[in-house]
Order: structure tokens, then sequence, then C-alpha cells
């Protein structure tokens, strides 16, 4: 398996820190709004390489924290006179939901923010024992870039003078303009911790290295872990700054590899607040169903910037329509656990850097075949079996067709018109077993009415939005 490395720039062969094993974190949310288009893309991204690295058989270990204290949780807070954790909790649940809505697994550790103070402030405490770290006189605690040789070295980039290296204010009292803070000073009532450096709240750049040195890092290893993922706009400052902090108060390097996914635009502007065209993921999924969304999110390589639009999204959902098309008319059968030379295949694409654009072709190629064998030899018991070993494999690895066949093609229709229409079914279906048919098509009528249409199978009966 092949994974390209954004900071050596350069594809390399993954060896894992222990054998058969993998050790995967990535930066999660800040829960103070909703999740956006950009968030399910990092997300998707890094679900889909747990995947397919449990697909190679490594025994994987996926972190992804909440970040659950932050001056933007403060304020809003404040704004809508809540408690930081009624704040959190909300956003932090809506997150879970609507990243379930689109098939993203939960991580095997999902370490918060507010939970790890403690490690924070040990890491805090290595770095000023190891000089790598002051204190100013009003109580914050600052890293000292200059005391790192190797800073700057992950983003290959020379420090801008005006760039912001964190979302809190700066201190006057800072050496140098590119040193970022590991504690903040709260001299008011606002939320604060108690530490050897006195009240205050830790940096945001912190936590994630003293997470994966809680939850990840083993003793005596090169690296912390073998993986570290995250969206390209945290490579500078903030990745630059964990591994920083990392090399510095540990004896051993933050990640063997580094994994960035693009941008997410829409129809060409870089998502942004400050621009007002963020879009929201909630909206997209009153829109779409969650699995197209994943299809479509993940059809472009996860290193491209990602363009989002209708026109694209209604062409995604069409090819995603063909697998579900497929698995209809296989619907009902069972298959044995068996491997195919279609699977071979697509793990090897997905094993070149997530190659998806491989990995879609092939899928297309199985589909077609599939139908056209079918269309030719309807009974082939052998062609079922290895299709729905198949689709079964896609399902694992990409997390496409895994929904009921007919329910899929119900998206868009209201939780009423559902509860009636499977009413009007299933009072169908008593008056065909009655063996009254009159009433039975009248039925049949008042649903087809409703604009779906309505399959009777040795399974049961179905219904589809036409």
């Amino acid at each position: 398996m092949y994974i390209y490395d954004s900071v050596k720039k350069e594809k390399r062969e993954f060896i894992p820190l222990e054998a058969n094993k993998a050790s995967l974190y990535v930066c999660g949310p800040t829960v103070y709004d909703d999740a956006h288009l950009g968030h399910a893309k990092s997300a998707l991204v890094f679900d889909l390489l747990t995947r397919v690295l449990r697909a190679y058989g490594y025994d994987v270990t996926y972190a992804r924290n909440i970040t659950d204290i932050d001056d933007k949780i403060i304020k809003k807070a404040k704004e809508q006179n809540k408690t930081i954790k009624e704040i959190t909790d909300f956003y932090t649940e809506a997150f879970h939901k609507e990243m379930s809505s689109i098939g993203v697994e939960r991580p095997d550790i999902e370490p918060k923010a507010t939970e790890s103070i403690d490690a924070m402030i040990e890491l805090i405490q290595k770095l000023l024992d190891n000089n790598h770290a002051y204190t100013t006189p009003d109580g914050d605690v600052y890293f000292d870039t200059q005391s790192d040789s190797e800073y700057l070295t992950l983003s290959h980039r020379i420090q801008d003078e005006d760039e912001r290296q964190e979302r809190v204010e700066s201190s006057g009292y800072k050496k140098n303009q590119a040193d970022f803070a590991l504690w903040k000073s709260v001299h008011d009532d606002s939320i604060s911790y108690d530490s050897p450096f006195g009240k205050g709240r830790p940096g945001w750049h912190l936590e994630c290295s003293a997470m994966i040195e809680k939850h990840l890092a083993k003793p005596n290893t090169q690296y912390a872990v073998d993986i570290h993922g995250g969206g390209a706009d945290l490579l500078f400052p903030h990745h630059e700054n964990e591994a920083a902090q990392t090399r510095c108060a540990t004896n051993h390097a933050l990640a063997n590899y580094w994994m960035h996914n693009g941008f997410v635009t829409i129809d060409g502007e870089k998502m942004s607040k400050s621009l007002g065209n963020s879009f929201f993921l909630k909206d997209a999924l009153r829109e779409y169903d969650g699995e197209v969304l994943r299809f479509y999110l993940l059809s472009t390589h996860y290193r491209s910037n990602f363009n989002f639009n209708t026109q694209d999204l209604e062409s995604a959902k069409k090819r995603l329509d063909k697998i579900y098309r497929l698995k209809k008319r296989l619907f009902g059968l069972t298959h044995n656990e068996e491997r195919t030379p279609f699977q071979k295949k697509l793990l090897e694409a997905l094993g070149d850097d997530l190659n998806i654009s491989a990995a879609l072709a092939l899928i297309d190629e199985m589909v077609t075949h599939a139908n056209e064998t079918l269309d030719t030899a309807g009974k082939h018991k052998v062609l079922k079996r290895e299709t729905l070993a198949n689709l079964a494999y896609i399902e694992k690895v990409l997390g496409f067709g895994v929904k009921n066949p007919y329910e899929y093609f119900q998206f868009g229709v209201d939780e009423a018109t559902k509860a009636k229409i499977n009413t009007l079914i299933a009072t169908r279906n008593e008056a065909k077993k009655a063996k009254d048919f009159e009433r039975s098509d009248a039925l049949r009528d008042e649903i087809l009415a409703l604009g779906v249409q309505i399959m009777d199978t040795p399974q049961g009966t179905f219904w589809e939005k036409v």
C-alpha cells in the first residue's frame, strides 16, 4: 500500500511502526457550529483510509479529537445565554448524526479537549523543563520557535511576520512573532482551569499533541503515530506547531506519514464563512440522500480541491443509482464470502494512495458486465454469487450500496407519505390474501397516484419513488 506524504511530497510505501498495526490521528471539529462540506470531505477521506487499511489486514487504531473549549465556543455560549457544555453537547451530537448520515464510522478513540487538560499541562511542563517554552509576566506560556532548529521543516515555508499563529489574542511579551500560545492566562470570570502556571486555558495547537501522547504514542518509537491527517489548511500553522511541540517535548517525531485532503469550494470559491458561502452539510442532507453525498464527495481524489456543484452531484447520483439497480436485480439472494479478481483489483487501486478514479472505473466496468451477463443468462448462479460478493465488498471498503435498494430509491418522499404508502401496501396485501382483487387493484391505483411504483417480489412488496 502506498500513501502520498504531503510533507516529503512523494508517494511512499506504507510501513507501520508495528507489524500488522496502523495508528491514525485526524484533527476533528471545533464544536461551536454545524458541520460544513469541508468537515464532511475530511471525515470521509479518513473514513475511507481506515476502511482500506483494514481491508489490507491492518489492525487500525483511529483517533479523531473533539475541540470543546475554544474562544468561539465561549462567544457562542454568551450569545445564546447557554453553558459551554450545552453548546458543545448540541453540536457534537449534530456532528455525529450528520457524519453517520454519510456513512462515516465513529473513530476508535474520540478524546475531548476538556477531558485532556492534565495531559496538556504535562506536555507544557516538559517543554518548559526542556527550555522550549517560556512564561510571560501576565501568566501566559509560549512555545519558543527559535529554540527549535527544525521549525518550519514540516510546511517548508518562510514565516510571514504578519501571519496569525493562533486563535487567541497575542501577548506583547512574546519573544518572537512566530511563537504560539501553549497556555493563555484568564483573569476574569470566564471558563478556566487550574495549572502550575496559573488559571487559564490551553492553546489550540497543544491539544492534538497531548492527545496523541496520551492515547496513541508508545515508548521507544521513532514516531508517535503512523499517520497524521487533516485538511490542507491545517498544514500550517496547526500541524507545524503540533510537530514542533511533540519533538521538543518527547524523544520522537509526531508522525511518519502526513496526509492532507484538498479544499472544498462551491462553484469555484473556497469555502469560508467570512465570504458567506459556507455550505452546511445539514442543508445538503435535506436535498440528497447521505450516501449520494458520500459517493459524490469521494469521487474526486482526496488531495485535489473539490468544487461542489449540483450538476456534478446529479451525475454522481446517476452513477450510484446503477449500483443500486444491480443490487435490486439480485435482492433477496444470499452469497458466501469469497475473494474475486474484481476485489483484488479494487483494493490494489485504493492501495495506490486511495486512487478513487481507478476504483470507480473498475466498479462501473463490473456493474456493466454483470448487467449484460444477467440479461443473457439470468439464472447464472456463479455470476450472481460473484456479483453479490463484489457488491458486499464495495459496501465494506467504500461504504456504497449499504441500503435496501428499494428504500434507497424512496429518498425525497416525506415521512407522512411513506407511512401512508406502507399502510396502503399492508391493506392491499390483506386484500390480495382474501382474494379481493377488485379492492387490491383500487388500492394499487391509490398508491401509484402518490408518485411511486410498487413491485411484488418473493421477499415482499416494495415501492420506490418514480
